[in-house]
């Protein structure tokens, strides 16, 4: 199994994305205070520097499909450039793209669902570290986690994903999807519990 090529052509900027670290070694959220970015104009040639591979991997914990990962990342991108003016640093800009993200990858799996009747799970990215043993091994384990990941409704995955795999904070959160910081809560928890449920019927752990 081979990496994807990552996206292409966003706006004229070509970027080779890497290949995401292995997500979900445990709990990793905690509440911390919101992170708070200068006012300043943003500008997209930075953004996308410095978010695409966090976009593209985002993409792929929403349920995009591989096949769809580069058209999902330019249609986050343009939308970025139409609205870089309406961004306000009340959240990071990382919190700022996943809202993107989500409605993005919402609506490429309803593509999917409309022209297909299902949806097809991406494929797992392998780590490009040497020897074929490890590559396998976290393969696999990509594998499952997308699988498990599938498993949870799209407002449970999403916080799940911003929280155990991104490490937003929950005020992160809630500005991002426009809840209050109790439904970011409580959807975690029970994100959590159907994660761990999941995974113990797949014999990789108990709840």
């Amino acid at each position: 199994m081979t990496d994807p090529d990552g996206p292409g052509h966003v706006l004229r900027v070509t970027k080779t994305l890497p290949a995401p670290a292995l997500p979900f070694a445990g709990s990793v959220f905690e509440p911390r205070a919101p992170v708070h970015e200068a006012h300043v104009p943003l500008d997209f040639d930075a953004v996308y520097d410095e978010h695409a591979d966090f976009v593209w991997r985002s993409l792929r914990r929403l349920g995009v499909r591989e096949a769809s990962l580069d058209d999902a990342l330019q249609d986050v991108f343009l939308v970025v450039h139409r609205r870089l003016g309406e961004f306000e640093p009340r959240s990071s800009v990382k919190a700022w793209l996943f809202a993107i993200v989500c409605r993005v990858a919402r609506d490429h799996r309803r593509l999917v669902r409309r022209k297909e009747g299902h949806e097809e799970l991406p494929a797992g990215v392998p780590d490009r570290a040497p020897g074929p043993a490890e590559r396998l091994e976290k393969a696999e384990a990509l594998k499952l986690v997308d699988a498990l990941l599938a498993e949870l409704d799209d407002e449970k995955r999403a916080v799940f994903v911003m929280a155990e795999i991104e490490e937003l904070s929950a005020p992160e959160i809630a500005a991002a999807l426009d809840v209050k910081l109790n439904t970011v809560y409580s959807r975690l928890r029970a994100a959590r519990r159907d994660f761990e449920l999941a995974l113990a019927r797949r014999g990789g752990g108990r709840p």
